[in-house]
Parts: structure tokens; sequence; C-alpha cells
């Protein structure tokens, strides 16, 4: 059994459709990050960095528990795990790491600062909000020209590098990033949005409960790392 703690954001949706598509059964523990459930001792003992999504394993390595946190590596964990979405062959496997590792150092940090930039900071941040939809508009353009290479991000196999970039890519519009210009990115989205694990993954997402819209200004201060908890 698989405990999965998280809640909403990307990098969770991305493990949510892991699971599903390896079958694996699993509880989901809801981290209400915007409460600051994150900064609790007991989760903190789970993951040093503070930050969701952790799985713990309860029939690991040995047939121990074990606790695998940072989205990228949670994939991979499961991959090996269950010995699907990532190929045997080590050329073929490390043109998949290569794609998961553009989305982890990548499309992850570029999308989520331009969200930040976009609906939580101050205004005006016009050379912050330019930074980013810049660097976010360039790696569209990066996955439509893989796309166009190869028929999943990491060549001919569906695969986790393609889990962990969907969800980043699902408010595309929202982004800017027009996607009837972008027909190989176009197919490759479409096609995952029909998969039934992604469908189970949107269908699970809408249930989750979180106090974002409620959260008090201190608990969005340290989500943050602003006021009183900035350290410049």
């Amino acid at each position: 059994m698989i405990d999965f703690y998280g809640l909403t954001s990307p990098n969770v949706q991305k493990i949510f459709i892991m699971l599903e598509e390896a079958g694996l059964p699993y509880n989901f523990k809801p981290v209400d990050v915007w409460a600051s459930a994150q900064h609790a001792p007991e989760f903190a003992r789970l993951n040093p960095n503070k930050k969701i999504p952790v799985i713990v394993d309860t029939e690991g390595p040995g047939g121990k528990p074990y606790t695998v946190f940072e989205s990228g590596a949670i994939l991979m964990y499961l991959a090996d795990k269950t010995g699907k979405f990532m190929p045997k062959d080590t050329a073929k496997r490390y043109d998949v790491i290569q794609w998961l590792m553009v989305q982890v150092s990548g499309v992850g940090p570029a999308f989520g600062n331009f969200t930040h930039f976009n609906l939580f900071a101050p205004k005006p941040n016009d050379y912050s909000l330019s930074r980013y939809k810049s660097e976010m508009l360039r790696l569209y353009d990066l996955l439509e020209t893989r796309l166009g290479q190869a028929k999943y991000l990491g060549g001919d196999e569906y695969s986790i590098a393609d889990m962990a970039t969907f969800p980043w890519t699902r408010q595309h519009a929202a982004h800017g990033a027009k996607i009837d210009a972008m027909p190989n990115f176009k197919r490759w989205f479409e096609e995952l949005s029909a998969r039934p694990a992604v469908k189970a993954m949107i269908a699970k997402q809408a249930d989750i409960k979180s106090s974002r819209e409620t959260a008090s200004d201190d608990n969005k201060d340290r989500f943050f790392n602003r006021g009183k908890y900035a350290r410049a």
C-alpha cells in the first residue's frame, strides 16, 4: 500500500496519474499547505524539505516501509517498483530521464514562477512577469519541437516524462500558449487528456478541499516566504 501525501498542485497531480496508471493501491492523505500543515513535525519527519508530494511505500525495498519525496524521484521509484513506464534499454531509459529532468528543472520552476507573479505577487511586477512568461512560452516551443520528433516526450512510448509534464500544461490557455499553433503539442495533450488515469486524477482533484481561499495572511506569508518569513 502507498500512503500518498499531497494536495492539488501539478507536482501532486503527476503522482496521482502514475499511481492510477500503474494500478497501485494507495491512501491519499491531504496536506493543506495553505494552512501550514507541511510544517507540522510529523510531516517534517517524512520530508525534511517540508514540501508535497511524499509517498510512504509500506512494502518498500526488503519488504520494509520506505519514504520518497520530490516528485521526480517518486515517479522514478514507482517506475522501478512496478517495471512500468520506464524503458529497460539504457539509451531509451535516459531519453525518458532527460525529459523528466526538463520538467523538474525547467517546466516546473518557470511555470510555477509565472503563476506566482501572475496571481499572487504584488503589482506592478512587470519585469518578473515578463521574465517567467517568456521562459514559459520558450518551453512550450521546446515541447512542440520535441513532440514533432517523437510521439511522446521520452520517445516512442508513454512514460513518466509525459506524466510529469502534462499537469503543468493543463492551463495552457491561461498561460497564453496558443494550442492551435502547436499541432504536435495539441496532439499529445489531447491524447493524454483522454487517458482513463488522467481523467481519474482530474476527478479526484476536484474533490480535494484546501484553505487557499480563506488562508490567513500569516499562512500565506509563510507559504510564499515573505513578510516576517523572508530571508532577504
